[in-house]
């Protein structure tokens, strides 16, 4: 089943906060392991966020 726009925008911001709390949590901790799963978390956010906005604009 395909996800509409504002699932995958909404799925998109999600990981992209998410992974900034994991980010700053490992510089906190000094853990670069979870500072690096946390950018990680946020690229696949931004991924998805646009994967959204691409949905969105062939729509119209």
């Amino acid at each position: 089943m395909t996800k509409d726009a504002k699932t995958d925008k909404a799925e998109g911001f999600i990981d992209k906060v998410a992974g900034k709390a994991k980010e700053m949590m490992g510089k906190a901790t000094d853990s670069s392991s979870t500072e690096a799963e946390g950018r990680a978390q946020q690229s696949k956010g931004h991924v998805e966020s646009a994967r959204g906005e691409a949905k969105e604009s062939l729509k119209k």
